[in-house]
């Protein structure tokens, strides 16, 4: 993957040449990489290289960075009437749209991407990110320049001043997921998916370029159409992120999503040109694990290629000492623990591999129907009017899930009513250990930004799908820190051609009352083990964590006391030491956030501990001054 960094100073005149000596800043932090300066901006890249197109006769060129993956090259050539060929790169076609259509080609470049435009003759930065936001891009900006850096640390390495936290962003880790735009800094924020960040001399402004249509619709009279579109959709989703000179893996874990990537993967190998030279699986599993038994599931999958995969072994109790002893500096909280067994040992197959991009199967459970609710469906019809459609299903579906007619109805209802008319959903309650004016002050993000359904405008289903989409993007944000030192992910559920398709046709069509997945169970039936499309419910991970707090408690404890997110005022530690002797105790208990609230602990100290930083942490005064500078840092932070 490409780390870029650059900077403009606005009040510099800049050389109009193409490239000079390094600037100082550059050379210091990414050594080894190319450096370019053009009037005034300068940019250091490894691992991508920058190109220049024309604007006008007369007019310096524009200075493009592209970095990531064009899915529908021959379609803007085609547009293009002449001005590249087939034979041109992936940025050339990039910079060519762009030089044709300004800010509305963004919305034509189908794929997985991030880039950087300047624009000398207009002096002004353009930062844009793909719909879904796969590829890290963050700026700073000042009275009197901009940085920008596919990688955060070397922001927070480079940062003139104190940078001030943002418990916006604290919150929504300890919870959920942050919103995609927030980074752990107030001063630093994230290019939006789907969105671009203009940058001029007097002004900033942020953008979106392209969402879902609501209105777009997919009706046929034949159910056997929407499964044979589906697997058009699904297998170009697949095909276009096996494309690689490079071999793949392909995390495979019993599960529908993973196994259907798979199934499908092998297939085109076989079959077809200019595809990956190989695809080797990647598998986790617990022994100890009652409730996470997915070999047999995995397994078969590997029957049918003929080979067995890359297996590693789970150990809880590593991965959160790996927590509890990460010492070192990270650019944010998702980035702490991350030295386990297990990440050390995926890391080395990487290398000794040499594999290019890891394939997932995130995104599918969601869109694809997996969740087993009638809430989509029965709200549809409840504000399409279709009283008679809506009675009918409303009693096929109270069979099917055992409730009464009556608490199925009320349930639809509820989905329009406004939070403050409800009582608080027990997933949606800040956890309890948590200060009262923080939680107070970050309930929206504490409660993941929980959007009620709307009654008038799109559809109910297009709604929801809307809501978990933007919880994904926020989770492949927060996932995705730097490029540096990591394998591309890419994940062929998130591909848009094929999201268009799942938000467009019938609710019903992708689950059917006591049968979730219905339309990919149907569309995959011969391509994927029918043990694996006949099983009921994946496999999920309980007693593990549990497990690992009670064998790690002596070196656990430590980290409960003089808190450091306690003097932020976040954290109550008695309530916290107290849930933690539940789950010791085998008790119930929030055990995501319990995990969240230690790794931000152990973050906040190390930022505390480091020798290039100073923090003073004073506990917030008054409503709302969480969201201030509560806690400060000495950015000089080492960028290695």
């Amino acid at each position: 993957m490409s780390v870029q960094l650059g900077y403009w100073e606005f009040a510099s005149s800049g050389r109009g040449d193409a490239c000079s000596d390094n600037p100082p800043l550059l050379e210091r932090t990414l050594p080894g990489s190319k450096v370019f300066s053009n009037c005034g901006l300068a940019v250091a890249c490894d691992g991508v290289a920058p190109v220049a197109g024309g604007t006008a006769p007369g007019q310096p060129p524009i200075f493009l960075l592209w970095d990531g993956r064009l899915d529908n090259r021959k379609e803007i050539v085609s547009e293009l009437d002449g001005r590249v060929s087939s034979a041109s790169s992936d940025p050339e076609i990039v910079a060519a749209a762009y030089v044709r259509w300004q800010m509305d080609s963004f919305h034509k470049l189908i794929g997985d991407w991030s880039l950087t435009i300047w624009n000398p003759q207009a002096r002004s930065l353009i930062l844009a990110k793909d719909p879904i936001g796969l590829g890290p891009l963050f700026y700073c900006r000042t009275e009197t320049s901009v940085r920008w850096s596919s990688s955060l640390d070397l922001l927070v390495a480079e940062a003139s001043g104190a940078l001030d936290l943002d418990f916006e962003y604290l919150a929504g880790w300890l919870a959920f997921f942050p919103e995609a735009h927030l980074t752990p800094y107030r001063s630093i924020r994230a290019v939006p998916p789907s969105s671009f960040v203009l940058f001029e001399q007097g002004r900033t402004t942020v953008a979106q370029y392209w969402d879902f249509d609501p209105n777009k619709q997919i009706r046929y009279a034949n159910a056997f159409d929407y499964e044979e579109h589906f697997r058009e959709v699904l297998s170009n989703a697949v095909r276009r992120r096996l494309r690689s000179e490079k071999p793949l893996l392909a995390e495979l874990s019993g599960g529908m999503d993973s196994s259907s990537v798979v199934s499908l993967a092998d297939a085109m190998l076989k079959h077809e040109q200019g595809l990956a030279p190989r695809l080797d699986t990647l598998s986790y599993y617990d022994d100890l694990e009652p409730h996470w038994n997915e070999l047999p599931y995995l397994s078969k999958v590997e029957e049918r290629r003929g080979r067995t995969g890359h297996r590693i072994q789970v150990d809880c109790a590593d991965d959160l000492s790996s927590i509890l002893w990460h010492t070192t500096f990270a650019p944010a909280p998702s980035d702490c623990g991350k030295n386990s067994a297990r990440n050390r040992e995926v890391e080395r197959l990487i290398a000794t591999g040499g594999y290019g991009g890891i394939l997932s199967g995130t995104g599918g459970d969601e869109f694809t129907g997996g969740v087993p609710t009638a809430i989509p469906e029965l709200a549809n019809l409840l504000t399409e009017f279709r009283l008679v459609a809506f009675a009918g299903r409303l009693k096929t579906w109270a069979l099917s899930q055992r409730k009464t007619w009556f608490q199925l109805l009320w349930e639809s209802f509820r989905a329009f009513l406004p939070n403050r008319l409800l009582h608080t959903l027990p997933s949606q309650r800040p956890p309890r250990w948590l200060v009262p004016r923080f939680a107070r002050h970050h309930a929206s993000a504490l409660a993941g930004y929980d959007v009620r359904l709307k009654f008038f405008g799109p559809r109910p289903s297009f709604q929801e799908n809307l809501s978990a989409l933007q919880g994904l993007k926020r989770y492949v944000a927060c996932s995705i820190i730097s490029p540096r030192g990591g394998c591309e992910r890419r994940y062929p559920y998130l591909d848009r051609d094929l999201l268009e398709f799942l938000f467009a046709v019938p609710r019903e069509e992708l689950i059917e009352p006591g049968r979730r997945r219905s339309l990919m169970r149907r569309a995959l039936a011969g391509i994927v083990p029918d043990e694996i499309l006949t099983r009921k419910r994946k496999a999920y991970v309980s007693r593990g964590p549990r497990v690992a707090i009670a064998k790690r408690w002596a070196e656990l404890l430590p980290l409960t006391q003089n808190m450091t997110a306690e003097s932020l005022g976040i954290v109550s530690p008695e309530r916290f030491v107290s849930v933690l002797e539940d789950l010791r105790m085998g008790k119930e208990a929030p055990l995501v956030p319990v995990l969240r609230t230690l790794v931000l602990e152990r973050w906040l100290r190390n930022l505390a501990a480091e020798e290039a930083v100073n923090l003073n942490a004073t506990r917030p005064v008054g409503e709302g001054s969480s969201a201030k500078a509560a806690l400060r840092i000495d950015a000089k932070v080492s960028a290695g």
